[in-house]
């Protein structure tokens, strides 16, 4: 294979995320029409497959960002395509946040890439790197709120409103976790490059931990109330009310039997 192929087909977009992206449409197009028997299930589906397909753009865009600041190894190590298999880590990118999304609703950030920093040059590099990832978070985030922020919420089928508003929910909580300042987020990687040496490596053997570590924190009542606030607090902002991300909670966890309150006339 040729040097100029290989780069191509380093570039392709996956099937495997393509057929991701295919059940996220499809699953979409079943709650906007109520084709599905089960409005819950088709959410359920629909939600998840969303998510990882947003998984799968953060951590593209953490390798588009570090191919264009210098490392060319992303490339090779498929990250480009788009497959979440191809990730460092699988199961901290794709298979733990599934799980959290499930048992109670939260986004929960993880380590997929691995991006060879001494190929980059420049600081600020470094830092626009690391804030890629939760920068499409972010825009996801405005793109599922748009048609409420915008007041076009007119012929938007109450079960695909309330499904978006539990999904921007989700990228709302990714994106501020991701940016928290701990060592092992990206938060802690878009200031990283500004510190001191010393203070760097100091940090270093304890960023593997900062993310359990944030977990075990939001365990704490009062720290735990405190962060959603903040997050309901920007989805109020983006014109989605409390009530409709709880609904859209409860249409998702369709195996509670809690649904038909939230879509019945």
């Amino acid at each position: 294979m040729t040097t100029a192929a290989r780069r191509h087909s380093d570039r392709m977009i996956s099937p495997v995320f393509l057929g991701i992206a295919a059940v996220m449409a499809v699953t979409g197009w079943a709650v906007w029409t109520d084709f599905a028997a089960s409005p819950g299930l088709a959410v359920f589906l629909f939600v998840v497959s969303a998510w990882i397909v947003s998984l799968c753009l953060h951590e593209y865009a953490h390798a588009r960002t570090a191919l264009h600041g210098g490392d060319i190894s992303v490339g090779a190590k498929g990250y480009l395509t788009l497959n979440p298999l191809k990730y460092t880590h699988a199961l901290l990118s794709v298979v733990l946040p599934v799980i959290f999304v499930i048992l109670g609703g939260i986004g929960l950030p993880g380590g997929a890439v691995f991006i060879e920093m001494h190929r980059v040059r420049g600081r600020w590099k470094h830092s626009l790197i690391s804030a890629a990832g939760p920068l499409t978070n972010v825009l996801f985030a405005a793109v599922c709120t748009a048609p409420f922020w915008l007041g076009a919420l007119d012929g938007v089928p109450l079960p695909f409103r309330l499904a978006l508003a539990f999904l921007a929910m989700l990228q709302v909580t990714a994106a501020i976790l991701n940016f928290l300042p701990v060592p092992g987020l990206d938060g802690y990687g878009v200031i990283e490059p500004w510190l001191p040496y010393k203070v760097r490596r100091q940090v270093e053997p304890v960023a593997p931990f900062g993310l359990l570590a944030v977990f075990v924190i939001l365990w704490i009542p009062e720290v735990n109330h405190v962060f959603f606030d903040a997050v309901y607090g920007v989805m109020e902002a983006l014109g989605v009310h409390q009530a409709e991300i709880y609904c859209g909670r409860d249409l998702f966890m369709f195996w509670d039997g809690q649904n038909d309150l939230c879509v019945s006339p």
